[in-house]
């Protein structure tokens, strides 16, 4: 299988996207553990982690024999993708659509997840190559959105990030997400060191995608 769309598959099989945002390298390398250890082996570094390209690093050589995949996150222009891309990242993801970001990107045959917020947004982000558009942030949507958004462009894959949590990710995923990113809502327990509550929360969010998407196939 391409590189690419191994990754890609990677990505939609576990359905979860953890969002690592950290003090410290130390405490982004913990946290990411903590989700692994749970089912959630999609992890995104954001680039708001002081060091984060050594994190990437780090995590990579540690994990990818598992079948980890480690990318990064708020990146927000072409230079800091192709940092994360040396430092080992596997897909970039974007807070906001960035030609340079997408052109570089495909160059590499690397995923792009761009954040959108509009039909407009999404299609010129769909026509540089986004494999994935981030629906971002999710908490200004009601899940319906992705129903509405694949009337006109049915097919277009969505990830929504930010907003979701054990409440509505099963929704999120039934109307028709490929995955969800989360954030805080997954890892805020690291802030007073209780890893183990990350981990547990890792493993309700595989087991509410994996359940919302054996219920949506069942409807279909």
């Amino acid at each position: 299988m391409i590189k690419k769309m191994g990754i890609l598959k990677k990505i939609t099989d576990v359905g979860v996207v953890a969002v690592v945002r950290a003090d410290h390298e130390e405490e982004a390398e913990r946290i990411s553990k903590a989700c692994i250890e749970g089912g959630v082996t999609i992890i995104e570094i954001t680039f708001t982690v002081p060091g984060a390209a050594d994190v990437i690093r780090s995590l990579t050589s540690k994990f990818a024999s598992e079948g980890v995949v480690i990318g990064a996150g708020s990146v927000l222009d072409s230079e800091t993708a192709r940092m994360a891309i040396l430092a080992g990242a596997e897909y970039i993801v974007s807070p906001c659509f960035d030609k340079s970001t997408a052109k570089l990107c495909n160059r590499y045959q690397i995923p792009y997840m761009p954040g959108c917020m509009t039909i407009t947004e999404i299609k010129t982000a769909l026509e540089y190559g986004a494999d994935i558009i981030k629906l971002f942030p999710g908490s200004h949507f009601d899940s319906s959105i992705i129903k509405a958004i694949k009337g006109p462009i049915p097919q277009v894959s969505i990830m929504p990030t930010g907003g979701v949590n054990v409440q509505n990710a099963h929704e999120w995923i039934q109307n028709g997400a490929v995955a969800i990113g989360v954030g805080s809502e997954l890892t805020k327990p690291a802030k007073e060191g209780k890893y183990s509550e990350v981990t547990a929360l890792a493993k309700q969010y595989v087991a509410i995608v994996k359940e919302a998407r054996e219920s949506r196939s069942l409807n279909i």
